[in-house]
């Protein structure tokens, strides 16, 4: 593995013609979680897998909170950073294009934040039960970026109207988002899964 900036897992293209895939876990987390959901969802793409370096009670995080559903919005925009400039590093060792971001929950809320904070980082992203990172998010010009976003009806961490917050703004910044909400809590299911392969296949072409 090569040494960069963030402990990571990679996993070279099978086929040059699909875009790599940034995958980005939970909290709890590390960087195998999503690697079979990757494998699935675009089979064939370069995985790029970064372990988050916070640690809330021993869970590996990408940015801390204050509370559940309560960011601390400061390292928010210090981790987004953080993790653009892996990103740039990682295309550079590895001869990358733009990845997808592939994130869920806390991996899904960064990649938010990314696309608001450093949009050049990521070519699209697949937002998994994803709420609003930053309040202030600043005007980004997300033109010609996909976007999916699935969020959970009965979800006890994420508001709906949060959700739709979340999709809102990435609209209004230019961004070509589905945005599909599903009869189900915080895990993921099935119907997600078919979701992202219909998604990715479209990504694809």
């Amino acid at each position: 593995m090569t040494e960069l900036s963030f402990l990571h897992r990679y996993e070279p293209a099978t086929d040059q013609g699909l875009p790599p895939l940034l995958l980005l876990h939970g909290t709890g987390g590390n960087e195998n979680d999503l690697i079979n959901l990757g494998r699935k969802v675009s089979p064939g793409s370069a995985l790029l897998s970064p372990r988050g370096k916070i640690l809330e009670n021993g869970m590996p995080r990408f940015f801390r909170r204050l509370a559940e559903g309560v960011f601390d919005e400061e390292d928010v925009r210090f981790r987004a950073n953080e993790l653009a400039d892996f990103v740039a590093e990682a295309r550079e060792a590895y001869g990358l294009e733009a990845p997808i971001g592939l994130g869920f929950s806390n991996g899904a809320n960064i990649a938010a934040a990314m696309l608001m904070l450093r949009p050049e980082a990521l070519a699209g992203a697949a937002l998994l039960r994803a709420m609003v990172p930053l309040s202030d998010a600043p005007k980004t010009d997300l033109t010609g970026k996909r976007v999916l976003m699935v969020s959970g009806q009965m979800d006890p961490i994420i508001p709906m109207e949060n959700s739709a917050r979340l999709a809102a703004v990435l609209v209004s910044s230019g961004a070509d988002v589905q945005h599909e909400t599903l009869p189900t809590g915080h895990g993921l299911s099935q119907t997600d899964l078919q979701l992202l392969l219909k998604w990715f296949a479209e990504s694809g072409k």
